[in-house]
């Protein structure tokens, strides 16, 4: 299982990757494992401003469907359009091509609030 130390983790298992003033968010190795094939994400939240723990969008994977959490407040600025046609890149590559939104931040000292590879590793038990 794969914890990369230059991001933040949310309990909900979505993770953080900060650039500038801009957040970019998916979810985790462990979530994609655990939920299975993923075959259709959906975000309609693009140009809104959410709060954390707000629902910004759906995973559905072969026997589940789950709802994705806001980690951070902030403006969802951009989703990843690929996903639509290939919503396989979550499980492929949760961290890289799968990443799913970008986030103006509203306030970055929120990051403080989650989890590092560490913590998260060990809620996870994995």
């Amino acid at each position: 299982m794969n914890f990369p130390e230059d991001l933040k983790y949310s309990k909900d298992h979505e993770w953080v990757r900060v650039e500038g003033d801009t957040a970019v968010i998916g979810i985790t190795e462990y979530a994609q494992s655990e939920l299975g094939d993923i075959v259709y994400v959906e975000i309609e939240t693009e140009g809104e401003e959410l709060d954390v723990e707000e629902v910004f969008g759906t995973v559905e994977a072969v026997k589940t469907v789950s709802d994705l959490f806001m980690p951070i407040s902030g403006e969802v600025i951009e989703f990843n359009a690929d996903l639509e046609d290939a919503p396989e890149k979550v499980n492929e590559a949760p961290y890289g091509e799968g990443w799913m939104i970008k986030v103006k931040m509203a306030d970055p000292s929120q990051l403080e609030d989650l989890m590092d590879a560490a913590a998260y590793k060990e809620m996870t038990g994995a």
